[in-house]
């Protein structure tokens, strides 16, 4: 016998095979022929594995919109992925953010209230974008990918072994219709042999397909620490989160909302609102009641060759070496400079002098 022979006879039983798991199973469908339930135990391990896998899916798919809203990021990372291919680095929304915070600041000028504020804001966005890239790279690791690895691979493997399964049940229950409708003797001897042949296939491919399923517990089991890491990660990010909030909120110290140049007015520069711990009785002092220096005290120290005490609102972070850092509440000394810029006075501290805003500032008496 030569191999074209061989492939034909074995493609002719194939195709015998088929065909008559093709009729049991559409005679099962009319009720013309009885069908081999499977134990209560393996029913119920295959229920719980193709449970495990409906929900694993669920999880898995909002996770990845959870870590990245933008549906086209994500057809890009499947594409790389696929090929095996690491993903070019793409800027995220609050890094976005934050450059834009920081470009407009530094624009507007930093020793503005506005712009400083913008500034500051920016680099916390900033700080929040890496750590957003962190909690997605870290869950991505230690969360998805055994997820993805349980569908891609295991499941995979269950579903293939439970296709055999089922084959091998449709081999046996067409087996027992065929000895039901033997007459002769030889063909019911003939029938009675494959019967015995059939059982013992689907009996070791049940045992198969059970050991296989049983595992899903230890899938469970090992998922639970996958979740566990996942709560870790997001708990990370929203700990970190809230720490560069806290820490912007301290530098901001309360920065205005509100400016005079709001709605009144349409040019000027703003001028920012007390801090909650300056309105008190320096405060009720200035004639608008909220802390700001009044025009006509600034004009008189201006004109004057003195120099006034003033209190700093909040902090300021100097731009360069010819102004004055300060900080909120402390006491400073203030004169003007002939043909120094409206907005700004020069301001000394000890032995440290440089120019500082004004609209920082509340002038003593």
């Amino acid at each position: 016998m030569n191999i074209m022979d061989f492939n034909v006879k074995k493609l002719a039983a194939d195709a015998g095979t088929f065909l008559s798991r093709a009729v049991q199973f559409t005679e099962e469908k009319l009720g013309q022929a009885e069908k081999t339930e499977l134990d209560a135990h393996l029913e119920n391990l295959l229920s719980k594995a193709e449970c495990t896998k409906i929900w694993t899916e669920k999880i898995m798919k909002q996770t990845e919109i959870l870590l990245q809203p933008n549906p086209n990021a994500r057809i890009e990372e499947f594409v790389y992925e696929k090929l095996d291919r690491k993903a070019p680095s793409r800027i995220n929304n609050p890094e976005l953010l934050g450059q834009y915070m920081i470009d407009a600041g530094t624009e507007f000028g930093p020793g503005t209230a506005y712009g400083n504020a913008l500034i500051k804001c920016g680099e916390t966005q900033k700080r929040i974008g890496t750590a957003d890239r962190e909690l997605i790279q870290t869950s991505a690791l230690n969360f998805l990918t055994p997820l993805r690895n349980f569908i891609e691979g295991d499941y995979k493997t269950i579903a293939k072994e439970r296709k055999l399964l089922q084959n091998k049940r449709l081999d046996l229950d067409a087996a027992k219709t065929r000895l039901k409708k033997a007459k002769a003797a030889e063909t019911r001897s003939s029938s009675e042999q494959e019967l015995r042949i059939t059982q013992s296939e689907f009996d070791r491919q049940a045992e198969i397909t059970r050991l296989l399923l049983e595992g899903i517990s230890s899938t469970h089991a090992h998922h639970l620490r996958c979740l566990n890491d996942f709560v870790e990660a997001q708990m990370t990010y929203y700990a970190q989160c809230y720490q560069y909030m806290l820490d912007l909120q301290k530098q901001l110290g309360s920065f205005p909302s509100n400016y005079l140049s709001n709605n009144n007015q349409t040019s000027g520069t703003p001028v920012p609102s007390a801090l909650p711990n300056a309105v008190g009785s320096s405060a009720m002092a200035s004639p608008s009641g909220l802390g700001i220096t009044p025009a006509s005290n600034v004009t008189d120290l201006k004109e004057s060759s003195g120099s006034r005490k003033a209190r700093v609102l909040y902090d300021y972070d100097a731009a360069n070496s010819t102004e004055l850092s300060l900080l909120a509440d402390e006491v400073i000394t203030v004169f003007s400079v002939v043909g120094m810029d409206s907005d700004w006075l020069m301001g000394e501290r000890g032995n440290q002098k440089g120019k500082v805003p004004i609209t920082y500032l509340e002038l003593l008496n």
